[in-house]
């Protein structure tokens, strides 16, 4: 009696279905970096929106720090936003994050990789109805992922 040789896909054809299910996994629950600037951008302008400027300030990139003390900015964030337009607080979205390889903070600094983001505050407010738009940019260079904001002219 002869014996037959079992074939070697027995084998890989296991192993290859549960590569494909461990690769989906991965790609499911491992946030990209477009899906991580949007997350910081989002608990960003969830703190804004709580008025916790402090906790805030602490997502800046560190040049934006450099830009802003803690203490100057949030004594501007209350004096703006509460002071002169009479909110307290507001609603936003965000768009889809978009990949701009140089960009620059301003004219002067070093072009790096950001994710922008548009933001569209609404007010509702002691004087009227209105909306802001901000561009936001996250960039990854550094140990942790900052917001950043354009000051070019």
């Amino acid at each position: 009696m002869q014996r037959r040789q079992s074939s070697p896909l027995k084998f890989f054809i296991p192993l290859i279905g549960v590569a494909a299910i461990i690769s989906v996994l991965i790609f499911i629950f491992v946030p990209t970096q477009a899906k991580q600037a949007k997350n910081l951008v989002d608990s960003f302008y969830m703190q804004e929106q709580k008025a916790d400027y402090d906790s805030s300030w602490k997502l800046f990139h560190p040049e934006m720090k450099k830009r802003f003390s803690q203490k100057d900015y949030i004594q501007d964030r209350i004096h703006t936003f509460m002071g002169h337009f009479g909110a307290d607080t507001f609603t936003y979205s965000l768009t889809k994050p978009n990949k701009i390889v140089d960009w620059k903070m301003t004219n002067d600094s070093d072009p790096i990789e950001v994710y922008e983001i548009i933001v569209t505050k609404e007010y509702k407010a002691k004087y009227g109805h209105f909306q802001f738009v901000q561009y936001v940019y996250v960039s990854f260079k550094d140990k942790e992922p900052g917001i950043l904001w354009d000051f070019k002219e």
